[in-house]
């Protein structure tokens, strides 16, 4: 869209006004939210796999519509549903990566799941820039068409990849989803300690949740004050993605540019590919720093680069906007990429990393249908009004924004909690206060050599036994 928003043919087709404009552009979150509300729950039911491909499936359709689309309602429509395709996406994507990954893979994983932003962005730039010269309405149908691009690679791929070995456990299929551990974590060796002792954390974590879970997950929520927590903690994610002020850039760089000096559409577009390609670059840097850096530092460091540089978009555009001075100009663009690269290093790979790590089976799913539903709202919001506010306030609308990341930046050095490292049912211990089983760290089996890993797990299926026998002679009591 941000490449269509360029476009002279695009405009022109609709004669767009401000509200077309925002109407045509920000509805796709429309769809998307209606995702988080009615999709929420579908990955639990059906599995991480089918969703995705109902997912991809719901994204073809809303192309197809979009790129033959006559008037503004059927170009409105098909955001709607291509919205709608892409939120149950970014419900089962993080979680089926989330939970099918090993920890080491985890962090790239779900990094590259957002990084791929910008390869979207990119192809879309560097499509809009070559299309431009078109003389007819193909000039924006061609971009539109290529949207379905992934989403025909995704249901070629799917019928080639593994359910989640939690979904499947869940299920009753523990056979399965040992096997799926096993592909996933040891070249298929099922008696690997690494996968015998996350298979057991699985085990132990979700038979405790089961205790626990209420029939309703309002019911969870008022009851468990780690599962407010964990809602908490990934709503944070998508506001503050959405709201740290990448959107204005996202999908309105052309309204930007010219406010900053830069009229030419060709020159804008030009500016469009470069940045896309250099926020792909930084996002992948950031997304290997995760696992070093780790995502609670990583996430304060971003924010604080993006608030100084987004007051300096605002003073430059205010002192440079009107003159013709090419250096206050260069330098406005200049701090354009600067705020992109400070996003893109950061929120961009956490975009959809923490919120599956902070949320526990029993509720990953309906929790990413709630992190949707927010994203997707605020997103709504800002690609709604930020028109207007560009309209109405100029550069100021660039330092109401930097006041509210100054706010971003104390809810993430106070409340986040650090995930790098350990597995899904590690991360509960920090959140529950508490182990939910008694199997070895998965950091201190990997710290063992490899010659007397055997004999750890010899340890942990002699514990096994003697709890079945506990178990086992509790229930002959209670019985008597």
């Amino acid at each position: 869209m941000n490449g269509l928003n360029i476009l002279p043919s695009y405009t022109d087709y609709f004669t767009l006004t401000t509200a077309t404009l925002s109407l045509n552009t920000a509805t796709v979150w429309v769809g998307s939210m209606l995702a988080g509300i009615l999709y929420a729950k579908v990955p639990d039911w059906i599995g991480r796999r089918w969703s995705l491909f109902f997912g991809a499936i719901f994204t073809i359709i809303g192309v197809i519509i979009q790129t033959a689309s006559q008037n503004i309602g059927m170009f409105v429509a098909a955001r709607i549903i291509i919205g709608f395709g892409t939120g149950a996406s970014s419900i089962a994507g993080p979680v089926y990566v989330s939970e099918t990954l090993p920890v080491r893979y985890r962090a790239w994983g779900l990094g590259i799941f957002y990084d791929f932003w910008y390869v979207g962005g990119l192809i879309a730039a560097g499509v809009t820039y070559g299309t431009a010269k078109m003389d007819s309405t193909w000039a924006w149908r061609l971009p539109s068409a290529l949207q379905g691009l992934f989403s025909i690679m995704c249901l070629i791929i799917l019928p080639f990849t593994p359910e989640s070995p939690r979904w499947l456990h869940s299920q009753g299929r523990s056979a399965e989803a040992l096997v799926v551990l096993a592909q996933t974590c040891a070249d298929g060796n099922v008696d690997d300690p690494t996968v015998q002792v996350q298979f057991r954390e699985i085990t132990d974590t979700l038979a405790f949740e089961k205790s626990y879970e209420k029939p309703s997950f309002f019911k969870q929520f008022l009851a468990s004050k780690s599962t407010r927590k964990r809602i908490f903690l990934s709503s944070t994610v998508a506001v503050f993605a959405m709201l740290s002020g990448n959107n204005i850039i996202s999908y309105y760089l052309g309204s930007m540019l010219t406010q900053a000096g830069v009229t030419d559409s060709t020159t804008q577009l030009e500016i469009n590919v470069i940045l896309n390609a250099w926020c792909l670059v930084v996002a992948l840097i950031g997304t290997w720093l995760m696992e070093r850096v780790g995502r609670k530092t990583l996430a304060a460091i971003s924010t604080g680069l993006l608030t100084i540089f987004i007051f300096l978009i605002g003073g430059l555009t205010k002192a440079y906007g009107d003159s013709t001075n090419q250096s206050g100009i260069y330098g406005t663009v200049a701090a354009i990429f600067l705020f992109q690269g400070a996003y893109s290093i950061g929120w961009t790979p956490m975009t959809v990393l923490y919120p599956p790590e902070v949320l526990n089976y029993s509720i990953r799913s309906m929790g990413m249908g709630i992190y949707c539903f927010l994203t997707n709202g605020v997103g709504l919001m800002v690609t709604f009004a930020f028109p207007y506010a560009l309209d109405a306030i100029s550069w100021k609308t660039y330092m109401i924004n930097g006041a509210w990341d100054v706010i971003e930046l104390v809810v993430v050095l106070v409340t986040w909690v650090e995930t790098k490292g350990r597995t899904l049912e590690e991360i509960d211990e920090d959140l529950d206060g508490q182990r939910h089983t008694h199997a070895p760290r998965l950091q201190t089996i990997l710290g063992v050599v490899p010659e007397e890993r055997a004999g750890v797990v010899e340890a942990l299926d002699l514990q096994k036994d003697k709890e079945l026998e506990v178990s086992g002679a509790v229930v002959e009591v209670s019985k008597e």
